[in-house]
């Protein structure tokens, strides 16, 4: 006979614990006692009973699959759609998936369906998952254009470039906090030269200039040490009504927009970008950045960065 411990509150529903409660069953006893005897319902006593053929196996819990699928899942010809654009992308990240499915064939579904079905697919793997040693506090974004920059550099990989001249190549890239826009272009240097020049051509890129530019301490922005001779991009921002406003130095969180843009560039461009010479990687980057500045943002609602700046500019109108 089985005993039940007087600290278990049932016993588990085990392929065993089925077996032999059907057997009792069977045998003759009542409903009452074997639902008491081994902690089980009355309905799953006559369901396991009624598939009982006399062995084990029959007992075995059966797939839940459903037999017809959910009214709201994906079509065949979505599903379709979205192997072929795997088939003839296999690096594109997630976004940029969908913003071709979006835009080519009219594509409606959330972007979290189609991780899932991407998921199912085998195309993505579960990440492993960090402990957060750093906990954010809130910061305050803007809501209105030219409020707030984000500018930074970063050194453009050396695997990238096929040449033969051993030159070294450097993109600057500036992001206006309230859309998310961003203007990168590529430098042959990293100087207080090339920042000066980088904002003006920003400047005219975006068509208007920002009230605050953040950047960090790097000697491309700003002088780390107290000198009498004040930086170039001071001068110049002085000069156009701009307030130039300096992280808190090896913080580069405080600059966070712009470094995880860069951080995008990694996976969407440099990881697969080849150029020959400094031409070509100007007109790569461009294309680059008219492409990006079109994808789609969980942070903006599933809006394009430019989607963002013609409502806020109609807002303003």
């Amino acid at each position: 006979m089985t005993s039940i411990p007087q600290n278990l509150r049932y016993l588990p529903h085990t392929l065993d614990t089925r077996y032999h409660a059907v057997k009792t069953y069977r045998k003759g006893a009542s409903v009452a006692f074997i639902c008491r005897r081994y902690k089980v319902s009355k309905a799953s006593l006559m369901r396991w009973n009624k598939r009982f053929d006399g062995t084990k196996e029959s007992l075995k819990d059966k797939s839940h699959r459903p037999l017809t699928p959910h009214p709201l899942a994906h079509t065949e010809q979505e599903i379709s759609w979205i192997k072929n654009s795997i088939k003839r992308n296999p690096r594109a990240t997630l976004i940029e998936i969908f913003y071709k499915l979006k835009t080519n064939k009219g594509y409606n579904r959330h972007p979290c369906s189609l991780f899932r079905v991407l998921r199912k697919l085998g195309v993505f793997k579960s990440p492993k998952t960090k402990k957060k040693t750093y906990t954010p506090k809130p910061y305050d974004t803007p809501t209105d254009l030219g409020i707030k920059w984000q500018m930074d550099v970063k050194f453009v990989p050396k695997h990238c470039y096929t040449g033969k001249l051993p030159d070294r190549f450097y993109q600057y890239t500036v992001i206006d906090e309230a859309s998310r826009e961003r203007f990168i272009y590529p430098f042959k240097e990293q100087s207080s030269h090339s920042t000066v020049q980088f904002l003006k051509m920003a400047i005219q890129y975006f068509g208007y200039k920002p009230q605050i530019l953040q950047t960090d301490n790097g000697f491309e922005f700003t002088h780390f040490r107290e000198t009498k001779r004040r930086h170039p991009l001071d001068l110049l921002c002085e000069e156009l009504g701009i307030q130039h406003k300096c992280i808190r130095p090896r913080t580069p969180r405080h600059n966070g927009k712009v470094e995880r843009s860069h951080r995008n560039d990694n996976r969407r461009f440099y990881q697969h970008l080849q150029f020959y010479s400094y031409d070509d990687l100007i007109k790569q980057m461009s294309a680059y950045l008219y492409r990006s500045n079109r994808l789609p943002m969980q942070t903006l609602g599933w809006q394009s960065p430019i989607d963002i700046r013609k409502a806020l500019l109609g807002a303003s109108s």
